[in-house]
């Protein structure tokens, strides 16, 4: 673990965001986006193995035998890291993340300053959707943070894995992780409608009993924030009503129509003056046609909606191009808005003895994570 600390520490200074370890191989790092090998540190498969021991609990060692391969975060010599341990030709190899130390703002990712509007919000449902790497969970990080600048409320996290740690400002913020803190999203969603929410973030929309959930918790009078994989609007209400067998889909689009509030499809897009990615964003906004439209299930109807909506604050992709990305003058670049850093929060990580063996019954009890133990 000290090893791994130093090389933790001498990435941050020297603004490396990927690390790669296998034993027997050179450690490979990825400075401003290029590979490079890292010829002076080599790390023998022991190493490795120790270095994994050492990262992970009871069970998640369980978790990496059963499936070959884990992913998790995890804190070390004060940086937050996104870890992916896998196993290959070399034995166990790690592919570490190194995170910002605090949730980036709207300005950093380059987003439509209307997003703002957002977090005034104080119940309903608001959708984040996309494919997988498109940045639906930093989104919601940066949602979170400003509601945590600016609101006196209780924010709970579902999220697998936490990614960004949140320090408690204005507003109260609890985050669980699944199958740390909680055995499921659906278990989370049922324990947090009893603990006093104001904002619920679902960290992914999978389950049919996670959908009605979330459903009922915004119906409920809260601001729920969920991600949802999907490539247009229209995609993101058909995957949400069809998981649901037909004579409930009625039931569930009237309360999607009455609860939700904007539905933000996100991609990246490569910026050939820039070199570099930059947000797009289809955006969606409930207003009363669209309720009508949702309810009555014409769903083909969405995308004209939103082409007609622009008084509304909506946006295709091609009028989010136009109107907001070839209009700003200046981005910021990923690489600043992404650099690595310490964690601001120095708030002690903690797991009870008294959840010690929680899970099966008879197991051995769990050993302390690596924040625990530094």
């Amino acid at each position: 673990m000290k090893k791994f600390e130093k090389l933790i520490s001498t990435a941050v200074q020297s603004e490396v965001s990927d690390i790669h370890i296998a034993g027997g191989h050179a450690t490979v790092l990825r400075h401003h986006g290029r590979i490079r090998k890292y010829e002076e540190e080599i790390w023998t498969h022991e190493e490795v193995d120790r270095l994994v021991g050492g990262l992970l609990d009871d069970n998640q060692l369980r978790m990496l035998r059963s499936r070959q391969s884990l992913d998790f975060a995890v804190t070390v010599h004060c940086t937050r890291l996104r870890v992916n341990v896998f196993n290959s030709m070399r034995g166990l190899s790690v592919a570490v993340r190194l995170l910002p130390g605090t949730a980036p703002s709207f300005e950093d990712l380059n987003l439509h300053p209307s997003l703002e509007k957002i977090c005034e919000l104080r119940s309903g449902l608001v959708l984040i959707c996309g494919a997988t790497g498109t940045g639906k969970t930093t989104t919601i990080a940066a949602l979170v943070e400003r509601i945590n600048q600016t609101r006196t409320d209780h924010i709970i996290t579902l999220e697998d894995p936490i990614e960004f740690r949140f320090q408690s400002k204005c507003a109260f913020v609890e985050q669980r992780e699944l199958g740390t803190h909680v055995i499921s999203f659906e278990q989370g969603l049922l324990d947090a409608l009893r603990e006093d929410p104001d904002v619920i973030v679902v960290g992914e929309l999978r389950e049919r009993a996670t959908m009605r959930l979330t459903l009922n918790a915004a119906e409920a009078g809260n601001l729920v924030i969920a991600t949802l994989h999907a490539t247009n609007p229209e995609d993101a209400v058909y995957r949400l009503c069809n998981a649901f067998p037909m004579e409930a889909q009625e039931e569930v689009r009237s309360q999607l129509a009455s609860t939700l509030q904007w539905l933000i499809v996100q991609n990246l897009v490569f910026q050939e003056k820039l070199g570099y990615r930059l947000p797009m964003l289809s955006i969606l906004r409930n207003t009363q046609p669209v309720k009508g439209i949702i309810r009555d299930n014409k769903l083909f109807q969405l995308e004209s909606t939103i082409q007609m909506g622009k008084a509304d604050g909506m946006f295709t992709r091609e009028r989010y191009i136009k109107d907001f990305l070839n209009t700003r003058e200046q981005f910021t670049p990923p690489s600043r808005a992404f650099q690595p850093s310490e964690e601001v929060t120095r708030e002690r990580l903690y797991r009870s003895p008294l959840m010690a063996g929680a899970g099966n019954p008879g197991e051995a009890p769990a050993r302390d994570s690596p924040e625990e133990r530094s």
